[in-house]
């Protein structure tokens, strides 16, 4: 069965308080470590997500039928994917200290997951636990709880902050007649290469 706790929590998040220098350089040092091996750790944490997540598959045509993890982690599609995850999370991590760059990773990011691949945003705070879950497993020794509990008010920030940039393309949810929520049509704008609204 999916585990579905938090859905609907991530439009709710109250926004951390900034990282401290202490917490940004725990984040930095202990991800120069888990980045050396990005490949596998991006593998891992997508693998995680897709297990723990199943319905996240539906936004990947070229994996969302594979069942079995040992063949998620053999996908090249997969792999792929999984650096240019391990790569942003890596861009916002080294700019830490500069919070103009960090916000411009998440606004390409959230635009991208909001207009193009309509991927729900409560997917990233499923995506924010998995993250602190392998990391912790595969890193035990470098993701002390100090550690994780910085990561965790980073991983907070960037939920928040993905949130607002979806608020800001238009974004929204109501309620149907059945009680489901359903996204409203998010009109693609003349910098993503379209002009007509998609649903």
């Amino acid at each position: 069965m999916e585990r579905m706790q938090g859905e609907g929590e991530v439009d709710h998040l109250e926004r951390p308080s900034p990282l401290t220098d202490k917490e940004r350089v725990m984040i930095q040092d202990s991800w120069a470590k888990v980045y050396q091996n990005c490949d596998d750790v991006g593998v891992a944490i997508l693998v995680r997500l897709f297990v723990n997540f199943p319905s996240s598959k539906q936004y990947f045509s070229q994996f969302k039928h594979i069942e079995e993890s040992e063949e998620l982690e053999r996908s090249a599609q997969l792999r792929k994917h999984a650096r240019r995850v391990m790569n942003a999370l890596n861009t916002m991590v080294e700019s830490l200290d500069n919070a103009d760059k960090v916000a411009s990773v998440l606004k390409v990011v959230g635009k991208a997951h909001a207009l193009r691949h309509k991927v729900e945003p409560v997917y990233f705070k499923f995506l924010s636990g998995v993250i602190l879950e392998v990391l912790g497993e595969v890193y035990p020794e470098v993701v002390t709880p100090e550690v994780a509990a910085a990561w965790t008010k980073l991983l907070a920030t960037v939920c928040c902050s993905i949130s607002a940039v979806y608020e800001e393309v238009g974004w929204t949810k109501h309620s149907t007649s059945t009680g489901q929520t359903e996204e409203t049509d998010v009109p693609y704008t003349k910098s993503n290469g379209a002009a007509e609204t998609q649903k």
